[in-house]
């Protein structure tokens, strides 16, 4: 039986910058607790990560132990005052629509993601939407809920005729609207607009010039959770001769296990490239030949001597597959949940023509069923696993 021998183990924690105010909620580390409803509500921003999970994935990974539940009230093309819910003839009315759906969710924890629509109006509109944020938060606070707000995200085109810096100039203007109200409130900022911006200029993460691709939500996330001041660590694990010679038996030449602190963001599997990694393994002392590294009944990784000599990252296997399916799961709740809070046939299950078809109202409870079933399984398989990994040399 192969032996593990640590010979030198760094943990390396940092927290990027990402801009925030100075305001009290903004000194510590987010936090959430046991049985947190989270609920994502605003704009595009919101509505369209439910067909990718990565907002709700790193939440739920960083607080697998706390039996968190999420609802998604993202609504493309939706302001402040809920003008885009107009989905039926009054009553209710749009705003009232809106508080409808805030209250049902329940909240403890409200991501407000508002002011990319407003931005049209430039200057003058921002009397107006500073009133509508501000009745907002006063309903998120009657709830008993936190409010955490989220700046706008620019818009990113090579268009010249979109004048787009006449655009990004408003997206701004609202950005910093939000950061003062947020002061005033004493609320926690994100600033998402600084990151997404410089990572637009390097990458392809924005589509149709206002929306995130799935690359974007992907750094969204990652970089949602630098800004709430989420530790991230990266994990670097050094080898040399001496666990080497230490190993006997079975054909590893070294096998070692981990027990990541939390899964990891599994990366985009359309999108070029991979920046998301487990951790950093070096090897000393190999001979001359290649080497993979193996967990699960799986190959993870495949490297030289002198490759294993300067490290490789890794960045797949067991705690990757394991986050990918929690992923999937969280997509599918999501998808049951967007049907059943926005029936394609509104108008005659729950509005004002409820009389001809409001029996189907039955269809949609029932559905609770399975997002309550999907939930707890999310919440059962978030918890990282023991890994163990075994090296061998390729004949």
């Amino acid at each position: 039986m192969p032996v593990c021998v640590f010979l030198l183990l760094l943990t390396l924690v940092y927290r990027p910058a990402i801009a925030q105010n100075k305001s009290p909620d903004n000194t510590a580390a987010f936090q959430l607790k046991d049985g947190d409803r989270v609920v994502f509500l605003g704009n595009s921003i919101f509505e369209n990560d439910f067909q990718y999970g990565y907002l709700e994935l790193a939440l739920t990974t960083r607080f697998a132990d706390k039996g968190i539940t999420f609802r998604n009230l993202g609504w493309t093309g939706d302001n402040v005052w809920g003008e885009a819910r107009s989905t039926y003839t009054n009553p209710p009315t749009p705003y009232e629509h809106l508080m409808e759906d805030i209250t049902k969710a329940a909240p403890t924890v409200v991501f407000l993601a508002y002011g990319g629509v407003e931005a049209q109006e430039g200057q003058a509109g921002v009397p107006h939407f500073k009133e509508g944020l501000n009745k907002l938060i006063d309903k998120i606070d009657a709830l008993g809920a936190r409010t955490v707000l989220l700046s706008t995200i620019p818009v990113v085109s090579a268009d010249t005729a979109q004048h787009i810096a006449s655009r990004n100039a408003d997206l701004r203007l609202y950005s910093k609207a939000i950061s003062e109200v947020a002061a005033q409130r004493s609320k926690r900022f994100v600033d998402i607009y600084q990151p997404i911006e410089t990572l637009a200029k390097k990458e392809n993460i924005v589509e149709n010039t206002v929306h995130l691709n799935e690359a974007g939500y992907y750094h969204l996330a990652m970089a949602l959770e630098h800004a709430l001041g989420l530790i991230d660590s990266k994990v670097e694990r050094n080898f040399d001769e001496q666990a080497l010679s230490k190993s006997s038996g079975g054909s590893a030449i070294l096998t070692f296990k981990t027990l990541p602190s939390f899964l990891p963001l599994p990366w985009p599997t359309d999108a070029a490239g991979s920046t998301a990694q487990l951790e950093t393994v070096r090897i000393r002392g190999l001979k001359k030949g290649y080497y993979t590294l193996s967990a699960g009944h799986g190959q993870v990784v495949t490297g030289s001597a002198k490759d294993w000599e300067k490290g490789i990252d890794i960045v797949q296997g067991p705690a990757f597959e394991q986050s990918a399916r929690v992923r999937e799961m969280i997509i599918r709740k999501n998808e049951l949940h967007f049907f059943q809070y926005r029936p394609l046939n509104q108008t005659y299950i729950t509005g004002f023509r409820k009389y001809e078809q409001g029996r189907h109202v039955q269809g949609l409870e029932e559905q609770n069923i399975l997002i309550k079933w999907l939930e707890g399984q999310i919440i059962l398989h978030s918890t990282p696993k023991e890994v163990v990994y075994e090296l061998r040399k390729l004949d």
